[in-house]
């Protein structure tokens, strides 16, 4: 996340940014095929998220987007809202605490029974419990898991402000 010394004047010069599609382009040529002005810029890493290259150090496209429209390195953390790691379209990103970045997930654990975020099998219902402020909360245990899911989302809704499940 360290911003090294690229600042919005020297990536307005090399790149310009379409705030409609999230993508960068080239602006300068540069050496090798994937220099060439015009060139949309950036590939993914194994998680998704989108990285250039700029004067030999890799950038993340989405914090590279928040500097572009905004003039200055974001200060905390940048969420994608739809969760899409490679849409950096600028009404797609916003400022984020780790813990609101966190909980802006849509799958569960890999070791959640239940397949639902907020669910775990209890007996033969479900019960769904939620994590605010750092106190678990039990919200009660249902027939179905869809069901217990769903009062998940309405706390989590409530209680963990931003999210968009």
């Amino acid at each position: 996340m360290a911003n090294r010394n690229l600042t919005a004047e020297r990536l307005r010069e090399l790149f310009q940014y379409d705030p409609e599609t999230g993508l960068f382009t080239r602006k300068v040529s540069v050496n090798g095929r994937f220099g060439q002005v015009g060139r949309v810029c950036g590939s993914p890493d194994k998680k998704g998220h989108i990285y250039i290259f700029i004067d030999g150090d890799r950038y993340a496209a989405h914090r590279m987007a928040w500097m572009y429209m905004h003039g200055k390195w974001p200060t905390d953390q940048i969420d994608h809202v739809n969760r899409q790691r490679d849409d950096n379209r600028i009404a797609n990103l916003r400022e984020a605490t780790a813990q609101i970045n966190n909980q802006n997930k849509a799958r569960p654990l890999p070791n959640n029974r239940s397949g639902f975020l907020g669910v775990s099998i209890c007996g033969a219902k479900f019960r769904a419990v939620i994590r605010a402020s750092g106190v678990i909360r039990h919200l009660g245990v249902f027939d179905t898991a869809q069901e217990a899911h769903y009062v998940y989302i309405e706390a989590k809704r409530r209680l963990h402000g931003g999210c968009t499940i």
